[in-house]
C-alpha cells in the first residue's frame, strides 16, 4: 500500500513537471513571437517615418532648385532680405548639402544636373573615347565599346569596324537582337558588347545619361539654342568624369571641386587660373558651362538613435515654363546602393510600380 502511494506521488510530481515544462516553452515561444511582431512592427513604423522624411528631403530639393533656377528668371523672391539669405544657404547641384533634421530624424540630399554627364544616346566618339578613359580597359577593348554604342542605337543594320549588330547578339548562349535605336535607360549599356557589370557599376552607370537636352514642345521655338551634346558642363561633372579629361591629374580634380564649394565657375577663364595653359587647351572643347534642365535628387531619410534607412532617387526638369515649375519624370522608391566587392555589384531596389515614367 505505501508502495503504490509512492509510485503515485512519483507519477503526479513527474506530470507536474512536465506540465511545468511545457508551459515554459508555450510561455517562451509567446513572447518570442510576440518579440518579434513588436519589432517587425517598429521596424516597420519606422522605415515609413524614414520614407517619408526621405520625401520630404526631395520635395525641399525641388524647393530649392525652382527658387535657384526660376522664381528668379520671374523677378520674384522668397527671400527678400539679406539677413534670411545670409542663413538660408543655396543649395546647389554636385556639391555637398549639410544633413537637415527633421521630424523625429533627418535626410540628407544629393542634387545632380545631367549636363556633367555624357549622353549615349546622342555624344559622338571623341566624348566616349573620353568617357572611357575613367576605365582601365586598352585601346582595342575602347574601339569595341564605342562601335558597339554606336550600332545600337543607328538605326541601320550594319555594324562598325569593331562594332556589332544582329549576328552577334544572336550568337549569344541568351540570344537577343541589337535595338538599332535610342536607349532607355543607362542600364541599357550592360547588353552592348564590350560593357561588363565591373566596368558599368564600377562608376560607368553614375556619368552617362538618356536624359539632357529638353526636345518638349514647351521648349520649341525660335530662337532657342540647341543643346550641344559632345560637352559637358564644369560645374556638374563629377570628379570621376573630370578625371577621364586630358591630362587632368587628381590634383586638379581636387582643386576644381574644392573651387565648387565656394561657386560655380562663371567663364572658362575662371578654369584657366586652376589647371593652367596646357591642360585647359587640352580639355576646353569637350567643357561648357550650360547646365541641364534635368535634375537628379537623390533622398535619404532616417530616424533619430535608429539604424533604419530609406533612400529616394527622381529624375526632374526644373522650368520656368512649366506650370507648377517643376515635372517629374521618373521616381524610384527604395534606392539601395551596394558597394562593389569581387563579383558583388551595386543593385537598384525598385518597388511598388517601379520607376514612375512621364511622357513629357
Amino acid at each position: 500500500m505505501i508502495n503504490n502511494i509512492k509510485n503515485e506521488t512519483g507519477i503526479a510530481l513527474f506530470l507536474v513537471l512536465w506540465v511545468l515544462t511545457l508551459l515554459t516553452v508555450i510561455a517562451g515561444e509567446f513572447c518570442y513571437v510576440m518579440r518579434t511582431e513588436a519589432n517587425c512592427t517598429l521596424n516597420f513604423k519606422e522605415k515609413t517615418q524614414a520614407y517619408y522624411i526621405a520625401e520630404a528631403g526631395l520635395n525641399r530639393a525641388i524647393f530649392e532648385l525652382i527658387k535657384n533656377d526660376v522664381l528668379p528668371l520671374k523677378g520674384e523672391s522668397l527671400f527678400n532680405e539679406t539677413k534670411v539669405q545670409e542663413l538660408v544657404p543655396r543649395w546647389k547641384y554636385n556639391t555637398d548639402i549639410p544633413e537637415v533634421s527633421f521630424a523625429q530624424g533627418s535626410y540628407k540630399v544629393k542634387i545632380g544636373n545631367e549636363s556633367g554627364k555624357v549622353n549615349i544616346n546622342r555624344a559622338n566618339k571623341p566624348l566616349i573615347r573620353i568617357l572611357l578613359n575613367a576605365f582601365e580597359i586598352d585601346a582595342h577593348e575602347k574601339d569595341v565599346i564605342i562601335d558597339s554604342i554606336i550600332d545600337w542605337r543607328d538605326k541601320d543594320t550594319f555594324h562598325g569596324l569593331n562594332g556589332a549588330e544582329d549576328d552577334y547578339y544572336r550568337a549569344l548562349p541568351e540570344p537577343y537582337e541589337c535595338k538599332d535605336g535610342d536607349f532607355d535607360s543607362p542600364e541599357e549599356l550592360l547588353l552592348v558588347r564590350g560593357v561588363t557589370q565591373e566596368m558599368f557599376y564600377g562608376g560607368l552607370q553614375d556619368m552617362v545619361t538618356v536624359f539632357q537636352g529638353y526636345r518638349s514642345k514647351i521648349r520649341r521655338g525660335r530662337g532657342r539654342k540647341r543643346f550641344n551634346y559632345n560637352q559637358i558642363n564644369i560645374n556638374a561633372a563629377s570628379a570621376k568624369m573630370l578625371r577621364s579629361l586630358p591630362q587632368m591629374s587628381d590634383d586638379l580634380v581636387d582643386a576644381i571641386i574644392e573651387y565648387r564649394k565656394e561657386e560655380d565657375f562663371k567663364s572658362m577663364t575662371d578654369l584657366l587660373a586652376i589647371v593652367g595653359a596646357d591642360v585647359y587647351t587640352q580639355i576646353l572643347q569637350y567643357l561648357t558651362l550650360k547646365k541641364s534642365y534635368y535634375y537628379t535628387i537623390d533622398s535619404i531619410g532616417k530616424i533619430k538613435d535608429s539604424n533604419i534607412k530609406e533612400s529616394i532617387q527622381a529624375l526632374v526638369i526644373i522650368d520656368k515654363k512649366l506650370v507648377e515649375g517643376y515635372s517629374i519624370v521618373y521616381w524610384l522608391d527604395r534606392v539601395k546602393q551596394y558597394p562593389a566587392l569581387n563579383d558583388q555589384y551595386p543593385e537598384k531596389e525598385r518597388t511598388k510600380d517601379g520607376p514612375k515614367l512621364l511622357n513629357i
